[in-house]
């Protein structure tokens, strides 16, 4: 099975409503759809969302990382060549991780498809089902009570509150919905980059003297500040987790010698992809760390490649893999299964994806 053709396409989804954080504000999904196919008729697909504010991809610098650099590189290759293929892929280029992660995917659906099995199945088989959390976008408190409540009124057990723009009405978030939802559902919050050191201190500690019962407190400072991130760490009882700070194996392996998080975000459009991804899974299981497995705004092509990976290991604890509850429509045929919260992995070879209707050419 050998690399004949790699394309790209564009798609677009509405969301159901307005995704808001502390770095930005979406409407829609518009991503770039990898397409890759080989000389026995076999396809492909990998998905990148650009999400310039965390990984300084856009959907024109990912469109050209592949048709101009990575592209020329892996067509010809054997699909079962998958190390070559990766290392060729990884020293392509600097960065554009985002572009990476898309050809990545295409390439383990292919692997799978190969060998007749399904990629989770491939890279270690734990579970076939996994719970994902929500999210509940940054809005006044009342807003984000009241989606609270619908989100576990839908079957949701874990709830990730957008937070980070103003830490007292933070809080005052925080304490609106635990009051709503009660105390059976998991509160994880996420500010996203948007608090200083001393000032997460003071507000965690304030969220935890109130007996809010936080699970985890996600990037509180910037991306950059290791050493404020390892502060908060060091200076409350709530676990951190390292998110926009973790992008490679390089990462993990800082920070994780550091002690700078408690736990490590992993998501494929920072580290590259699956290949990247086991690799930061090792790191943290040998320093007795567990994982989170993330996404950015994805169809259910990004989503199923993420969930693969999330279903493969057993040191990936907790998922956040919300993206099709969050659109207004599926484009995607085949694939994970939705069943929110849960999302059930295909016995299919490769990633299970059949088809993606609605796609555009760029």
């Amino acid at each position: 099975m050998k690399i004949k053709n790699i394309s790209v396409k564009h798609v677009s989804v509405p969301l159901i409503k307005p995704f808001k954080t502390a770095l930005r504000t979406a409407t829609s999904a518009e991503d770039t759809v990898v397409i890759i196919e080989t000389d026995d008729g076999q396809v492909g697909y990998g998905e990148a969302p650009p999400t310039g504010v965390i990984t300084g991809d856009t959907n024109g610098s990912i469109v050209a990382a592949v048709t101009e650099n990575i592209s020329k590189l892996l067509i010809g290759e054997e699909i079962e060549n998958l190390e070559k293929i990766m290392d060729k892929l990884n020293m392509s280029m600097v960065r554009n991780s985002s572009a990476k992660a898309a050809v990545d995917m295409a390439v383990y659906d292919l692997f799978g498809k190969l060998y007749k099995a399904p990629v989770y199945k491939l890279l270690g088989g734990y579970r076939n089902t996994v719970e994902t959390d929500i999210t509940v976008s940054i809005n006044e408190p009342e807003e984000m009570r009241d989606d609270a409540l619908r989100y576990v009124a839908n079957g949701f057990t874990a709830l990730k509150l957008k937070v980070g723009m103003d830490i007292q009405k933070d809080i005052q978030r925080v304490k609106a919905i635990r009051e709503a939802i009660g105390y059976d559902i998991k509160i994880r919050i996420d500010a996203n980059q948007g608090w200083q050191a001393k000032e997460a201190i003071r507000g965690i500690r304030k969220l935890e003297d109130a007996g809010l019962e936080i699970e985890l407190v996600e990037q509180p400072v910037k991306a950059w500040d290791l050493d404020g991130l390892k502060y908060v760490t060091d200076h409350v009882e709530t676990p951190i987790m390292a998110d926009e700070s973790m992008f490679s194996p390089q990462d993990a392996f800082k920070i994780l010698s550091m002690r700078a998080a408690d736990l490590i975000n992993i998501k494929l459009m920072k580290c590259g992809g699956i290949h990247n991804a086991l690799k930061i899974v090792a790191i943290a299981e040998a320093c007795g760390v567990e994982c989170m497995l993330g996404s950015m705004l994805e169809t259910k092509i990004g989503i199923t490649a993420a969930a693969h990976l999330a279903g493969a290991r057993k040191n990936i604890t907790r998922f956040d893999l919300d993206a099709p509850a969050l659109l207004a429509e599926d484009p995607v045929v085949g694939g994970v299964e939705v069943r929110s919260p849960h999302l059930v992995l295909s016995e299919k070879p490769g990633l299970g994806i059949e088809r993606i209707d609605k796609l555009k050419d760029i």
